[in-house]
């Protein structure tokens, strides 16, 4: 064994004061204080939780929108075909609008999500807020001149596949909240499109082009809804509206 070597006590316990220094002193050029730590490590969470008021986190007015590079593959892999006949088609077949708690139904879930500053009654009913239609740019601040557009139409679904459907499917449909099926639109401008396909009526407002085509395109490819030549032809430009 090797010759032990004696420390004397003195220099023994400096050296022990000085440790006890260095850790108490030890983080305390950041300027901090301790309850200003952040938290581990120093960064924000790959992905943010979904906004409390329903509100897409992208630019996007609707819920659920894929890119362009997606829709264009749900696109092209939609089955193209004839329209189907309207026989045996009623609205009621589609229950809207259904509760959703809270004593709200759809209809105002989606004035709530679409507008800004919207205030409610005790019956869930909205009784002000501004709203901008996609479909034309236009600003509402009365709820009653806005509809609850169905981007993808009941009738048009009726006549793409959904006169196969259950009446459980027709209703989730009908009030999907999650897919971009759903838009607080004007009155005038809802009223214009009524059940018309993408090659028959076209937002006025070129704008909202790239968005109605990845939604109506998102909805069908979700929904295994067909789509006519003419309607995938004009899918396809609005698509290329996206680039512009």
């Amino acid at each position: 064994m090797g010759r032990q070597m004696r420390v004397p006590g003195a220099v023994l316990a400096a050296v022990l004061l000085l440790a006890v220094a260095g850790c108490s002193g030890a983080g305390s050029g950041s300027g901090a204080d301790p309850g200003d730590d952040p938290k581990p490590g120093g960064a924000a969470p790959a992905t943010s939780p979904a906004p409390a008021d329903g509100k897409p986190p992208s630019g996007d007015v609707l819920p659920g929108m894929v890119g362009v590079s997606v829709a264009r593959t749900q696109l092209a892999a939609l089955k193209v075909a004839p329209p189907g006949t309207m026989s045996g088609y009623s609205r009621d077949k589609f229950t809207h609008w259904a509760e959703q708690g809270d004593k709200c139904d759809t209809r105002e879930v989606i004035l709530q999500r679409d507008g800004a500053n919207v205030t409610r009654d005790a019956q869930c009913k909205a009784v002000s807020g501004t709203w901008k239609s996609l479909y034309d740019e236009v600003v509402v601040t009365e709820a009653s001149k806005m509809d609850i557009d169905h981007m993808v139409p009941l009738a048009e679904g009726w006549r793409s596949g959904a006169a196969g459907w259950d009446a459980a499917k027709r209703k989730a449909f009908a009030n999907d909240l999650t897919r971009p099926q759903l838009l607080a639109v004007t009155a005038s401008s809802n009223r214009s499109k009524g059940d018309q396909s993408p090659d028959q009526w076209q937002p006025p407002s070129k704008a909202a082009w790239c968005q109605y085509g990845r939604a109506w395109t998102t909805v069908k490819s979700a929904y295994g809804l067909t789509v006519t030549d003419p309607e995938k032809k004009m899918l396809s430009t609005m698509l290329d509206a996206c680039a512009a």
